[in-house]
């Protein structure tokens, strides 16, 4: 069993997608440094790619993809010293009642952290009560931590896990731009906006920008290729409306992969819908617009930068405005605007409370059993299909049909497993991705 005083300790890391995974790590170092991290994958419709990992560039000492149920049963309390859960609401619901089964009664445990990959901006509620439970909830900004208090405290719950830092991937030079535009960054985002025609005029409107300014590089970052799925569903990728947009293309105007903060070296313009890629901007002080061409609508998420100081239309910006954001917004955004300044400032500091309180209830002789809010008492309509879709039944053991691990056999079969699973995982994104559209349309006929 490792020491609760040990100098390196052990954190096993459960993530569901690419964006999640970036998160859990980067966060595992920020609160434990030199940690040995151990990362696990979900398997699901997100589960990341290779390439995709290797664009986060978050490194593990092992890494593996595995069930949820398997996840409950592998994680071994003795082995590890902490577990983040880097998942969409309901997998972290499954897996603190999963876990607190598997450790009842135990006399020690691991630290149960989780969070936000970024942005809050849509059903508060709802993933905040599905993440109560773990010891520590993070929330990235003096903004969030107040609000989930808040939730917490409205429900009767105790909020005492709830600790403010900050987003574990701000960092990166500070921009030095002297009032010149270069290269015009459009982060774009797999499900927002929606429909065809709001995501085919934002893409246009890349494209007139670059004409317009033939001595400017527009770049439209995505997050995944066609096929690849990351924390939300892409139904409509901008590969392929680009290559149905009038004209096409310009010359200076292109799509781009790889590493946010790498694209960001060379970005003299961020424009985005309301992609967190802002706050990451902003924290480097490079001029940021947050589009209000579709409006300012909860829906598209950009009401959260509200009182920002940086929304603003392409036509304003094709005129030659650069965004100023407001400091104060900054602040309670946990941003450090222009960067992180030298000799300890703001940012440097984010995740000291975080590391203190994982740090102290890593050495303390005793943890109290797991306690989700939601139980089969309190939520006896919601809770069981919550667990159900991870194996579990409402009391957090296997459900029949998964009591038997999903191990890994050699040779033929396991080729032919895998194969399966690819081929089963290309028919479901081919469905989500052509079919359901299709299907959407034909019904509004």
């Amino acid at each position: 069993m490792p020491s609760r005083t040990s100098s390196t300790p052990r954190v096993a890391v459960l993530a569901d997608s690419d964006t999640r995974w970036k998160w859990g790590a980067l966060t595992a170092y920020r609160i434990q440094p030199g940690a040995r991290l151990d990362g696990f994958l979900l398997r699901g419709r997100a589960t990341p790619t290779v390439r995709q990992l290797e664009e986060v560039g978050a490194r593990a000492a092992t890494l593996r993809e595995i069930r949820g149920v398997d996840f409950v049963r592998t994680v071994d309390r003795t082995e590890y010293d902490i577990v983040v859960l880097s998942c969409v609401g309901g997998a972290v619901q499954a897996m603190l009642h999963g876990l607190a089964r598997s450790w009842a009664g135990a006399d020690s445990r691991p630290v149960v952290v989780t969070g936000y990959v970024g942005v809050v901006y849509e059903k508060l509620a709802d993933g905040l009560l599905l993440r109560h439970g773990a010891d520590v909830v993070l929330a990235n900004s003096r903004h969030d931590a107040d609000r989930f208090r808040d939730v917490y405290r409205g429900v009767g719950a105790d909020g005492a896990a709830v600790v403010e830092c900050a987003l574990p991937f701000l960092g990166g030079a500070p921009h030095t731009g002297e009032g010149t535009v270069g290269t015009v960054v459009f982060a774009a985002q797999p499900s927002v906006p929606e429909s065809r025609a709001d995501r085919t005029y934002l893409l246009g409107r890349a494209a007139e920008h670059a004409r317009k300014h033939p001595d400017r590089e527009v770049l439209i970052k995505l997050r995944s290729k066609p096929g690849e799925h990351t924390t939300h569903i892409e139904e409509l990728p901008y590969q392929k409306l680009g290559t149905k947009l009038p004209g096409g293309l310009p010359a200076n105007c292109r799509l781009v992969y790889g590493n946010m903060g790498e694209v960001l070296d060379r970005t003299d313009l961020m424009v985005t819908v309301s992609s967190t890629a802002a706050l990451e901007s902003l924290h480097r002080g490079i001029p940021t617009a947050v589009l209000t061409d579709l409006g300012i609508r909860e829906a598209l998420g950009n009401h959260h930068f509200l009182g920002s100081g940086c929304l603003a239309s392409w036509d304003e910006l094709d005129a030659g405005h650069r965004p100023a954001p407001d400091p104060d917004w900054l602040a309670r955004q946990g941003v450090a605007a222009g960067g992180p300044p030298s000799g300890g400032g703001s940012y440097e500091s984010a995740f000291d409370a975080a590391r203190a309180k994982v740090t102290a209830l890593r050495t303390a002789d005793r943890l109290p059993p797991l306690a989700p809010y939601y139980t089969p008492r309190t939520a006896p309509g919601y809770l069981p299909q919550i667990l159900a879709r991870h194996g579990l039944d409402p009391h957090g053991e296997p459900l029949a049909g998964h009591t038997e691990p999903d191990a890994r056999t050699g040779g033929l079969r396991q080729v032919a497993r895998d194969t399966v699973r690819e081929a089963a995982r290309g028919a479901y994104r081919h469905g989500v991705q052509r079919v359901a559209p299709a299907i959407r349309r034909w019904g509004q006929l």
